[in-house]
């Protein structure tokens, strides 16, 4: 008997199952939908369902008896937040940074064997580029994802590397050379390269965090190619973001 099986709690399962559908669900779902949904009776789930809006977790449209998760579990999430904490930290530097080199910033971490951007800001020009709080890209071919990968350790590495559909392709020269790339990134501490996802742009990260302390994060800048050399060249560029992440790192109480 497996560990879960010997611990089961049926009605947290049904519970969790309910959240779990209505998440991946763009629509408001009725109790028969859910059931359906979930290979349950309606009857099975009724009084989860009263529980879950009881205690603020599920709303229900008074009109079509529809249920949609609530933001509580978003409000949850957030409360003493690692990730809270970073952004909020992040904020102000982010944004002198976009001001001084005139283009826009974001802020990413690992999330599984992912890079998800946490934090963006708009550049102060009317045209610029711009990545979506929220956006999942790969690790090994983001520029980013590379900067985090390089500063974690080898078992650690190795993990979400394995995880990455892009690394797993890779011929066996090809993971050489990003595993050297990866060394000489942790020395650096930053990494430019031409976006390997768009085309015409130059990306540029550095290293925010202590990779012992569970808490790391890549602050980049992504740049058209043709305007680097116009107002900010690639050196001034790599200069403003290693000061950005110190500073950052100061925020948050990580030291030099």
């Amino acid at each position: 008997m497996n560990k879960t099986t010997k611990y089961s709690a049926p009605a947290l399962d049904k519970g969790l199952d309910i959240i779990e559908y209505l998440s991946a669900e763009s629509a408001a779902r009725s109790q028969t939908e859910i059931a359906a949904g979930l290979r349950r009776s309606p009857n099975e789930i009724y009084r989860i369902l009263v529980n879950l809006e009881a205690r603020g977790y599920l709303n229900r449209d008074e009109n079509s008896g529809k249920y949609r998760l609530s933001l509580k579990l978003y409000a949850l999430s957030h409360t003493h937040s690692p990730i809270e904490q970073l952004t909020n930290a992040a904020r102000i530097p982010l944004q002198e940074l976009a001001e001084s080199v005139g283009q826009a910033c974001h802020l990413s971490v690992p999330y599984q064997s992912q890079l998800i951007v946490v934090s963006q800001v708009k550049s102060p020009h009317p045209v610029s580029l711009s990545i979506s709080e929220g956006t999942l890209f790969p690790l090994a071919s983001t520029t980013s994802g590379r900067v985090l990968l390089a500063n974690l350790d080898r078992e650690e590495q190795q993990r979400l590397l394995q995880a990455d559909n892009h690394y797993k392709a890779l011929s066996a020269q090809q993971k050489r050379a990003l595993s050297n790339q990866l060394a000489e990134i942790r020395t650096s501490g930053h990494h430019c390269a031409p976006s390997e996802i768009t085309i015409g742009v130059t990306d540029c990260a550095a290293f925010v965090g202590k990779a012992t302390s569970g808490l790391l994060a890549a602050v980049a800048v992504s740049s058209l190619t043709t305007n680097l050399g116009q107002s900010h060249d690639q050196d001034s560029i790599v200069q403003a973001l290693r000061a950005t992440a110190a500073q950052i790192n100061q925020r948050i109480g990580i030291d030099p």
